[in-house]
């Protein structure tokens, strides 16, 4: 597969065990850090934390991305499957709530054949923690190995994917692998049959979909709104709405988003899903736009 890479929708046709794809990934997994994280949403984090791998590279090149040190930069240590298999195991012998592989499509074939290792031994949700730039295939074939998707719609329209984050085609695919999660996950089901409103909650399986607003853009945010509230159920997935936009990375060479999002422009946002009854929805404080969401890339835990 690695020989002519389709993963995502770039399917740029690399030989990875030759050259890098657009994403910088080779053959080789590449991973910056696993340890607990507690910055996800609730559900995720709980108390005891997400037991977090993040593998560097990435299929996107977000110009305001807070991970710019390993999605751009691809900054990272090369393991084998083995080693990944064990990180998770270590992970869920911290405690972890749930292994949580952030940014992977790169790997998922990596990722299949390190969870088949050890299948019999993690007793923990699989969280699939993604940018949504996804294509359905690759989304299929992680059917049975992940609990819950974690996953972002960053834009509608696609003029604003290809000048922040070079996605052509973004919602179009976006969409599609969202359809195929739910799927696959069904409605959310939090343990000791808790509900989205149990301040404790921990999630067991489900799909979850996060959108930051950007600055300047609230009106994409309502758009892509409007479509879920069209195209699925409100019941079958969880909503996060995000406002922790922080200028990073390259955001001076765009002046419309080189600040943080206005109450007015998030609040918008808000007001729009408690119109649309999307009442499974996370609703972020607008003072969380902060440095302290980018964990330290340090290969913790490598």
């Amino acid at each position: 597969m690695l020989k002519n890479c389709t993963l995502c929708p770039r399917n740029c046709g690399i030989n990875r065990n030759i050259n890098k794809g657009f994403c910088g990934a080779t053959s080789d997994i590449k991973v910056a850090r696993a340890a607990l994280h507690f910055m996800e949403e609730p559900c995720i984090s709980g108390k005891a934390g997400s037991g977090t791998i993040f593998f560097s590279g990435c299929n996107m090149k977000c110009c305001y991305c807070q991970n710019y040190e390993i999605s751009h930069n691809n900054f990272g240590k090369v393991i084998t499957e083995e080693n990944l298999a064990n990180i998770m195991l270590n992970l869920e012998e911290q405690g972890a709530n749930n292994i949580n592989l952030v940014t992977g499509v790169m790997f998922v074939p990596h990722i299949i054949k390190a969870i088949d290792k050890i299948k019999h031994k993690l007793h923990i949700p699989v969280v699939y923690n993604t940018s949504g730039y996804e294509n359905v295939s690759t989304i299929k074939m992680l059917n049975g190995y992940v609990d819950i998707y974690l996953t972002d719609i960053k834009y509608f329209d696609d003029e604003i994917a290809i000048k922040y984050s070079k996605a052509d085609k973004y919602f179009e695919n976006c969409i599609l692998a969202v359809e195929e999660m739910i799927n696959q996950t069904g409605r959310p089901v939090f343990y000791d049959g808790k509900c989205f409103d149990d301040e404790d909650a921990l999630l067991k399986s489900g799909t979850i979909i996060r959108h930051l607003t950007i600055p300047g853009a609230r009106k994409d945010s309502i758009k892509i709104l409007n479509y879920l509230a069209e195209k699925f159920d409100k019941n079958d997935y969880i909503l996060s709405i995000m406002s922790q936009f922080t200028p990073h990375y390259k955001c001076n060479e765009y002046k419309e988003i080189n600040r943080k999002i206005t109450s007015f422009e998030y609040n918008s946002v808000v007001d729009e899903a408690i119109r649309l009854g999307l009442d499974n929805t996370y609703i972020q404080d607008v003072s969380s736009a902060k440095e302290e969401y980018t964990p330290p890339f340090d290969l913790e835990g490598i």
